[in-house]
């Protein structure tokens, strides 16, 4: 992190059109007021950004004329700065020196702007305002942020004091709150209204007598204080603040208020923003002499008001003292105040009347002029004519015409635009889109205003979708200038065809069907080709014939028809016709051009394979290459759709998952990436859950899914997927492996009985890798109440084990207490084993083993085995000899077929021939092989392959001799 700055570097960069931005360091002198003498007499770029730092905080300001138009908005450690320029100002310096409380600064761009993106350090504050021309921006590292205005805004008692002081013609109300508040002051009609951010009483003794005005009625709401002044409409109105005093005069002179700018924003939805310095609360009233409803937004002060009345068809802004108030016809309008902007929209953007309205009238247009379409996203093919005289000479008067008219806006904001449109028309309908838009994005530059232009926005989307910018062209075509116009939703079939989102293209090209037919016929031919293919695809054959007719009867270049012949190719495979569909499908994937080439040798593969004449790891290698060929939309995310299919079936599961999570990564803005994503989850889900990974090595399969752990589902299934891996890996003695997948799961996904469940599981793994003490953390972080019986009664027998395993016997016993569970009294024997209780321990390995002995057909188990040894043994260190004999008359029979032989007739025999007292040392080898632990660890490892289905067979194997041909997906 950067310490305070000291010393001034000042660097400037240059952009396309002169829309680029400076940067200008500077140190503050004093706590607020920054020094910037290096830009004093310096002319300011379109956008200059300024940066000071002192001790206590640093300060950027965004100045120009398209600097100072900046908004910040905040939300939560993020703040955002969006500059109203595409061509992004040089901010290195804050990315690679960040200021003392901001973790990171990134720039990303926006709908015709570029969103200055600056992460704030945990603590941290941030301020902004406007002053002197700019926007400002105060960051404050942790600790360092200035303290609220100390005391409570509503005065010790209770009350606000009014006191009027009357003079000639004109009475002055003062209201003294403790601390200062945002007001708005404004009249509408007869009456003069002061609102202020702050809910309070009114204590008017002193403001009895009005003079001039009438009388005062107070209301207080939830988190404001309305107060209504009757007034005749001839008396003006001032309002005054000066710390927590607000001063309102009625009559007589008054001086107009600091102006509130209201702009028109057409990034999105059309809306009006206000720059308002110090807006704090938007109240909404109801007039009770009208009963109407209106709305005030309060600023603190000093005083700032809208001198002016702006009507349009959704509000009119009233003119006012202090404030801004609004009324309107609807009852949706939306009005938020952030910082020092306020926005006001609807849902669907404002209606207002195009920029161009309030710009002067354009000399009468040349009769070559290409004119004005009467749709605003409209081509005219009349657009194109060179004329007589040729497409230079055109080309050059109409740029002639432009330059001048461009050279008249500089000084002028007025100007008309009529020629810098000509030009634009002329460029679009002969197909030199990248020319058509520097044109619109240089006037854009001069006058930002001109965004909301509804013809501008159009061209350019028109120009941008011609060239393949899809993605600007649909944020062209989203500006809420362009709401419910015909040819825009044209145009939006259009690219939602493109992006593979057939419902919504069909919605489209519907709204858009009065003014398809007066486009140029090659558009008519790609857009028929397009709705084509979108009606095929949600099932509607008949229309896709009638659509394909169209397209067919225009008329349009080579590559356009065999667009379309590509969609017939589809049309005839759904239909059934293969043998038709794979004729075409040949023959397109023979042009020169990927585009088209590429969905048509998919096409090619998915009819072959399902023909059975070609191979799938042939399939799957042509797939690879179709792959690289054409990449970024619908026919990228088929292709790795059906590779990804082919490798599933074939057992080449990291193969199918690369290629899939690949794709997803790149294309997840396409509508078909929500099938890719669950194609790849349902990969995933195959393998770990439903159990195609068992023919992999437990290794292997712990590898894949390290690597594509991300794909984890969330919930049940997801647990049950990494208990399933755990016992695999447990099965194979990769214990530690095993724990570390379990404890990421104990400690980060789970809770409650789930959490005691899975806990169980580790401390089961744990105590198998001999590790007694974190068996016990999972055991005791992981309590909690109304749990099963039995898995209380398996975590009080793992308990007990481990701290067996620690030493600590009189512990382990009182954790068992009374429980009298199989895994308790296997426990409880292995304890009186290490306590050197023989009689007690042998009588505990006797009863485990119950009615065993009378099944002598069937040879002893190693567990048994070792049960009878240790038995056997300790009748014999505890002198029992009764006990020794029953065992041995018991157990004789297994004598020739055990494992261990010899020390089973040790065991057996006892004593007998043994001269003198016998002791453990005696025993140590024999009892060495008979080591209980293993036969725990055995029947842990069955009981955990039960519960997690690790006894059946495996659901798939990793390589199938014969994998089936992958399904057809959609081309």
């Amino acid at each position: 992190m950067a310490g305070p700055r000291s010393s001034t570097a000042i660097g400037r960069t240059t952009a396309a059109l002169g829309v680029a931005g400076t940067i200008a360091l500077a140190p503050i002198a004093g706590a607020v007021v920054p020094a910037f003498a290096q830009e004093a007499a310096a002319a300011l770029d379109p956008i200059t950004i300024r940066v000071g730092a002192n001790d206590g905080f640093t300060r950027v300001e965004f100045a120009g004329i398209v600097g100072s138009r900046s908004r910040v908005r905040r939300d939560g450690q993020t703040v955002v700065v969006r500059i109203g320029s595409t061509a992004a100002p040089d901010v290195s310096r804050l990315k690679n020196d960040p200021p003392p409380g901001v973790e990171k600064v990134e720039t990303r761009a926006a709908l015709d702007a570029t969103e200055l993106v600056i992460t704030l350090a945990e603590g941290s504050d941030a301020r902004t305002g406007s002053a002197d021309g700019a926007v400002w921006l105060n960051l404050y590292p942790a600790g360092a942020a200035p303290a609220a205005p100390a005391g409570a805004a509503v005065p010790a008692g209770g009350a606000v004091p009014v006191i009027a002081t009357k003079a000639a013609e004109q009475v002055s109300l003062s209201f003294a709150w403790g601390a200062p508040v945002g007001a708005a002051v404004f009249r509408r009609g007869d009456a003069v209204w002061v609102v202020f951010d702050t809910a309070a009483r009114m204590d008017m003794s002193k403001a009895s007598d009005l003079g001039v005005a009438g009388d005062a009625r107070w209301a207080v709401g939830p988190d404001y204080t309305a107060i209504r002044i009757s007034a005749p409409e001839a008396l003006s109105v001032s309002a005054k603040g000066e710390g927590a005093t607000w001063t309102v005069t009625i009559g007589g002179p008054t001086a107009p208020p600091a102006s509130v700018v209201i702009d028109r924003d057409d990034t999105g939805d059309t809306s009006l923003v206000a720059s308002m310095a110090g807006a704090t609360r938007t109240v909404w009233l109801t007039d009770p002499m009208v009963g109407d409803r209106f709305a005030a937004v309060t600023a603190l002060a000093p005083g700032k008001g809208f001198a002016d009345t702006r009507r349009t068809i959704d509000l009119t802004l009233l003119p006012t003292a202090q404030g801004l108030a609004i009324e309107t016809p609807t009852d949706d309008l939306s009005i938020k105040a952030e910082g020092d902007l306020v926005t006001l929209s609807r849902p669907g953007g404002l209606l207002l009347s195009p920029p161009s309205m309030a710009l002067e009238a354009a000399e009468p247009a040349h009769a070559e002029a290409p004119g004005k379409a009467k749709f605003p996203a409209l081509i005219l093919s009349a657009w194109a004519d060179p004329g007589e005289e040729g497409f230079s000479t055109r080309y050059r008067k109409l740029q002639d015409a432009a330059a001048l008219e461009a050279i008249a806006a500089s000084d002028n904001p007025r100007a008309p635009i009529e020629a810098r449109l000509a030009l634009t028309r002329f460029l679009v309908g002969s197909g030199l889109g990248f020319e058509a838009i520097g044109v619109v994005n240089a006037m854009f530059a001069k006058t930002p205003s001109l965004q909301g232009e509804p013809e501008l926005r159009g061209l350019r989307g028109a120009a941008r979708a011609s060239i393949g910018r899809l993605e600007e062209a649909t944020l062209d075509f989203s500006s809420g200038a362009l709401a419910g116009d015909p040819s825009t939703k044209v145009w939006q079939g259009w690219l939602a065809a493109e992006r593979g989102d057939w419902e919504e293209a069909r919605r489209a090209f519907a709204g858009g069907a009065a003014a398809i037919d007066d486009f140029p016929p090659i558009w008519r031919a790609r857009f028929g080709a397009a709705h084509a293919m979108a009606a095929l695809e949600t099932g509607d054959l008949d229309a896709s014939k009638s659509l394909l007719a169209y397209s067919f009867s225009q008329e349009a270049p080579a590559a356009d028809q065999l667009v379309a012949r590509l969609v017939q190719a589809r049309l005839f495979e759904l239909e059934g016709a293969t043998d038709r569909a794979l004729a075409v499908y040949k023959a397109i994937g023979r042009a020169p051009l990927d585009g088209i080439a590429t969905p048509a040798k998919l096409g090619v593969i998915r009819i072959e394979l399902a023909k059975g004449t070609l191979t799938p790891t042939a399939a799957a290698a042509q797939l690879e290459q179709l792959k690289w060929r054409w990449r970024g939309d619908a026919t990228e995310l088929s292709v790795i759709r059906t590779l990804g299919g082919l490798y599933l079936s074939q057992g080449r599961y990291r193969e199918a998952l690369d290629a899939l999570r690949g794709a997803g990564k790149r294309l997840g803005d396409l509508p078909g990436s929500v099938e890719l994503q669950t194609d790849l989850s349902n990969a995933f889900r195959t393998l770990f859950l439903d159990g195609a990974a068992d023919g992999l090595q437990p290794v292997q399969a712990l590898a894949l899914f390290y690597d594509f752990r991300d794909l984890t589902p969330v919930g049940a299934d997801g647990d049950e997927m990494v208990r399933r891996l755990a016992r695999r890996l447990v099965d194979v003695d990769l214990l530690d492996q095993a724990a570390e997948l379990l404890k990421y799961q104990v400690d980060n996904r789970l809770e409650g009985v789930a959490k005691a469940q899975v806990a169980t599981t580790l401390a089961t793994v744990l105590l198998m890798d001999r590790q007694p003490e974190p068996a016990l953390q999972a055991i005791w972080a992981s309590r909690t109440t109304l749990l099963p019986t039995a898995l209380n009664a398996e975590r009080r027998a793992l308990e007990a084990r481990a701290l067996m395993d620690l030493g600590r016997y009189d512990h382990a016993l009182e954790t068992l207490a009374d429980d009298r569970s199989a895994e308790a009294q296997q426990v409880r024997a292995d304890i009186f084993w290490k306590q050197e209780n023989w009689a007690g321990a042998a009588a505990l390995y006797e009863a485990r083993l119950g009615d065993r002995y009378k099944d002598t057909a069937t040879a002893l188990t190693p567990a048994e085995e070792s049960q009878v040894i240790r038995a056997g043994v300790g009748y014999s260190l505890a002198r029992d000899a009764a006990a020794l004999s029953r065992l041995s008359r018991n157990y004789a029979p297994f004598k020739d077929r055990a494992r261990s032989a010899a020390a089973l007739r040790i065991a057996l025999d006892g004593l007998d021939g043994m001269e003198g007292a016998a002791n453990a040392q005696d025993f140590a080898g024999l009892t060495a092989g008979a080591d209980t632990f293993t036969g725990w660890v055995n029947q842990m490892k069955t009981q955990l392959r039960e519960k997690t289905g690790g006894n059946r067979a495996s659901a798939t194997p990793a390589r199938p001799t014969a994998p089936a041909a992958a399904a057809p997906a959609a081309g």
